[in-house]
């Protein structure tokens, strides 16, 4: 790829763009203790990576705003409750959805949330570059507001979710989507993510290249990254194609 070549940066949101300023598990039991539950916040943690690792897809294209976000909803509300079942099946909450609904509303505030380090930086310098930029996220309809709450929404020409392509990553389907709304040919734009299997791969199998977040030690070395690469002088550090 050369200089010219180089259109448009499209990311991964949460673990590569912005992270939680507390972990799951940590977020999840602090909010069970006024529901009556204490169960160790590892053993959430631990849980809840289970569950969502096998949790079915919450796809949906209807075009319906309300219905998407209850089906939505819905969704989590069963994760949350698996994860409990998983990580101590004797819990008993006092009131399970009044806990679910302050929990998904403790997570629908962008004070939850941060930018992970270097992400201005790195967002305003390839802004300085005129190269579109873009969000496919496995997130759900939340994540436009988080993004205004953390201030950076303005730098996005296009956010993408599931519930607009119809597919969650790594399926090509939600990465041509966001190419063709952008209208950025495959070859003319790279991913930045930090799960091989969701982010790279998906990436990879629309003819994008794919950048590793982690091989980063932070976003802000992300433009400098890309004009080596792209000037065929590649720092010592993986560029995943």
């Amino acid at each position: 790829m050369s200089d010219g070549d180089l259109r448009a940066v499209l990311f991964d949101a949460a673990g590569t763009l912005i992270e939680l300023r507390e972990n799951v598990g940590e977020t999840y039991t602090r909010i069970a203790r006024r529901f009556g539950v204490d169960v160790p916040a590892w053993r959430v943690d631990d849980a809840f990576a289970r569950i969502l690792s096998r949790a079915p897809a919450r796809v949906s294209a209807t075009g319906n705003a309300a219905e998407t976000e209850r089906t939505e909803r819905d969704w989590w509300r069963d994760v949350v409750r698996s994860t409990f079942l998983a990580a101590d099946s004797t819990a008993r909450f006092s009131d399970f959805e009044r806990y679910f609904e302050t929990l998904y509303a403790a997570f629908s505030e962008a004070s939850a949330w941060r930018c992970r380090a270097g992400c201005l930086d790195a967002l305003r310098a390839l802004r300085g570059r005129k190269l579109a930029l873009g969000i496919v996220s496995n997130f759900d309809r939340r994540l436009p507001r988080l993004l205004a709450g953390l201030g950076i929404d303005g730098y996005f020409d296009a956010v993408v979710l599931p519930s607009d392509a119809g597919a969650e990553k790594p399926d090509p389907r939600i990465f041509r989507f966001a190419l063709d709304r952008m209208r950025i040919p495959a070859e003319n734009a790279v991913f930045v993510g930090d799960s091989n299997d969701r982010d790279l791969a998906g990436a990879r199998a629309v003819g994008m290249r794919a950048i590793d977040v982690g091989s980063l030690a932070t976003l802000s070395e992300l433009p400098e990254f890309l004009t080596a690469e792209v000037l065929g002088d590649p720092p010592n550090r993986s560029l995943h194609e």
